[in-house]
């Protein structure tokens, strides 16, 4: 009893045991004499963070706060979102990935899913969840972690990170909550020759098998876990949306990939907007990169153009999407089904062969809205910029690749080749930019700053799905927050304020699923459901 309580991350207080629950408890003698309080060991833990040089040691201390007291975890990172989002999560979290094999000391409660050994799947769940209450899962193949690829097992501390935000940022119960990771296999040869890769050896598994071995996991995990909501992360270009379709009518699952991506990026534009008092509707969409995520987002913001009244042609005839060919064309027998509704037909162009780049597609079509999911750096140039600029007077430039090394561009370059007309949103952490004595505050379109509201809402409002309604409710949620009327004011809400506008997602995801009437069971008023449903990092 006495080791099983000091080894348990939802049980164990650490120092701030009382004397009277070491001795009920049957721990006198474990702990140095000295009883904290929660505040003590913030504060202790924090002056321990801040002696760790790298942000790779930063959040390898912070992992083991995690792995020892979840609720000293996550009082510590309530206190200090702003330091700890980027070491938490992205962009140190691809280190970690990168390196988790060699670095590996704890599983930290993920399960993990071997399609070499499906028998055991229900026992790998049951055995992950030790007797809790499961309301949420996030679950990778790894096959597209952020921009770096495939990672095999090791991807799975993407689940972890997720749900670290989740319960940060939205107060989601980690008790609650799942990481799994699906073993298929991995295509990484870096992975494969290395002694100390932990996940399965051989090339990832594809076709029928891997889509028996999915359907196996959804199926057990929702059999389970009844209330569940599952969120899918990172799955491979081939795979994502696929996934997403198959479940989305009948479960309540989230890809935040294309769905939270578009959101947040949605909300960016819409952000920008208001800020430029110009409408969607005169707005040119141009997309660098269409993979999952710029098809995710495409669709979004069409989406939105369409919900505004727009009829669906006239809509798609504001996008135009960029990949590594160029220009997409109907005739291109490589596109995607997700690509296919957004290809232009060669006879809209006087020169369609040359439109084979980006810089082409800008100097072509004169867009107002550039987004780069690419993860190519450095590719939205100072040429293509000054070229957007030159043909409208506030451009939306949304460089969204991540890591830091993968961006298109920095915001600091964006305004000063703008002049500071650009209106910039970035995929991964920026600092002010200063520029002709006006301070610009740069907003981060982080999935990370939609996916815990719009989850915090869903399972507040015990929902039976998640649909295009619920999605748009929360992208529309985050505006007035930022005071667009300040100069150098950001598109987006800052990060310090992540759990103020996760609230304010969550209450009006709630509210749409009541309003639609998706609730399970009735509820009657989705602030005091979402009130009653957060998690406070408190001693009990």
């Amino acid at each position: 009893m006495s080791l099983n309580i000091l080894n348990n991350p939802f049980k164990n207080k650490g120092t701030a045991f009382t004397e009277q629950e070491r001795h009920e408890l049957g721990i006198e003698g474990l702990l140095p004499p000295a009883v904290q309080t929660l505040n003590e060991q913030v504060e202790q833990a924090f002056m321990q963070y801040q002696n760790r040089p790298t942000n790779l040691l930063k959040r390898q201390f912070l992992m083991d706060v995690f792995n020892e007291n979840r609720v000293l975890f996550f009082k510590l990172f309530s206190e200090h979102v702003a330091d700890f989002m980027p070491v938490v999560y992205d962009p140190t979290i691809a280190d970690t990935i990168e390196n988790y094999s060699k670095l590996f000391v704890d599983p930290q409660d993920a399960a993990f899913l071997s399609i070499d050994r499906p028998d055991e799947m229900e026992a790998s769940l049951k055995n992950a969840a030790d007797g809790r209450d499961i309301r949420l899962i996030v679950v990778t193949d790894a096959e597209g972690i952020l921009g770096i690829g495939d990672w095999g097992t090791d991807g799975v501390d993407i689940a972890v990170g997720k749900l670290m935000v989740y319960t940060a940022a939205a107060g989601i119960d980690p008790a609650q909550v799942l990481p799994v990771v699906l073993d298929v296999g991995t295509n990484n040869q870096q992975l494969l020759d290395s002694p100390l890769y932990l996940g399965n050896r051989h090339q990832r598994v594809a076709g029928k098998r891997y889509d028996d071995f999915v359907d196996q996991f959804v199926t057990t995990a929702e059999t389970l876990f009844p209330d569940l909501y599952l969120h899918f992360e990172d799955f491979g270009r081939d795979h994502a949306a696929k996934i997403l379709n198959r479940y989305r009518d009948k479960y309540t699952v989230f890809n935040d990939d294309i769905q939270g991506t578009g959101i947040i990026t949605l909300a960016a534009v819409l952000g920008a907007l208001n800020i430029s008092k110009q409408s969607l509707a005169d707005q040119r969409y141009v997309c660098f990169g269409t993979g999952t995520a710029g098809a995710g987002i495409a669709k979004r913001v069409y989406d939105e153009y369409v919900k505004q009244g727009m009829s669906p042609e006239e809509a798609k005839d504001h996008f135009y999407m960029v990949d590594k060919q160029g220009l997409l064309f109907d005739d291109d027998p490589t596109l995607t089904p997700e690509q296919k509704p957004f290809a232009r037909q060669r006879n809209e162009f006087d020169n369609p062969d040359k439109l084979d780049n980006l810089a082409a597609v800008v100097a072509e079509v004169h867009p107002t809205i550039l987004v780069g999911t690419s993860t190519q750096p450095g590719t939205f140039t100072e040429a293509i910029v000054k070229d957007m600029a030159a043909h409208t007077d506030r451009p939306i430039i949304l460089p969204l690749s991540n890591p830091t090394k993968l961006a298109e561009a920095s915001a600091a370059d964006l305004l000063k080749w703008t002049d500071g007309r650009a209106l910039v949103a970035t995929g991964i952490p920026a600092n002010d930019v200063t520029l002709n004595g006006t301070t610009y505050q740069i907003g981060q379109a982080n999935n990370a700053l939609v996916y815990p509201g719009l989850g915090l809402g869903v399972i507040a409002a015990d929902a039976t799905t998640l649909n295009d309604d619920m999605i748009s409710a929360a992208a529309h949620s985050l505006g007035g927050i930022v005071d667009s009327s300040k100069p150098g004011a950001a598109i987006l809400p800052p990060v310090m304020k992540l759990s103020q506008f996760s609230t304010t997602i969550a209450e009006a995801v709630a509210q749409s699923a009541i309003d639609q009437g998706l609730t399970k069971a009735p509820v009657t008023s989705a602030k005091d459901a979402v009130k009653q449903t957060k998690w406070v990092p408190e001693y009990e």
